[in-house]
């Protein structure tokens, strides 16, 4: 289905000299002098190498209709992740670097959002939000009261995030899937 460039979101896959790619990020791009252009940054379904392109606004570039389909997670085997069917229980491998910096927040039994291009999966969702727990905090500095400061902590899955003050290791938090970043305590 043909669309305008200036159309192009993230998530999105197109195609392009004769090859899949799924958009990584997008901007438009306005110079003082001369029409505006979308500069977009995809990666190459088949061999994962990125580029980048640009379009002028008006350009028209061919994007590919996704499904999505829901599977429950397993299991890491290797470099893959086994997924399964809710519905027909049928087990699914697929390669952990379709997750990308989300890949660590994987827990047992997650739902998965996967995007299948022709019935070839080209992305994976995470949930917006996981709850996790805090293993370690550094402590408060006294006097960094006086504006909303945060401190280092880690995450049971390894991953570093920013916490409010009164957030000590042992609590439980809930942090977004996208960039890591606290939202609230867990609750209950």
């Amino acid at each position: 289905m043909k669309q305008q460039a200036n159309l192009i979101r993230a998530g999105q896959v197109i195609e392009h000299d004769g090859r899949r790619w799924t958009v990584l990020k997008q901007q438009i791009i306005t110079p003082g002098k001369g029409g505006a252009f979308i500069q977009v940054e995809m990666r190459d379904l088949k061999t994962g190498n990125k580029t980048n392109e640009r379009w002028r606004t008006a350009d028209t570039v061919e994007r590919l209709l996704t499904e999505e389909k829901e599977y429950t997670y397993s299991y890491m085997d290797g470099d893959n992740i086994v997924l399964m069917d809710p519905e027909t229980f049928e087990q699914t491998l697929l390669p952990l670097d379709l997750l990308g910096d989300q890949a660590p927040f994987l827990q047992d039994n997650m739902v998965l959002v996967v995007n299948l291009v022709e019935g070839d999966p080209v992305g994976v969702t995470l949930p917006a939000q996981v709850t996790l727990e805090i293993i370690e905090a550094d402590p408060v500095v006294k006097g960094q009261t006086a504006s909303s400061s945060y401190k280092p902590a880690k995450l049971s899955n390894g991953v570093k995030t920013m916490v409010p003050p009164f957030i000590e290791a042992g609590e439980r938090i809930v942090v977004r899937t996208e960039d890591a970043s606290y939202v609230e305590r867990a609750k209950g």
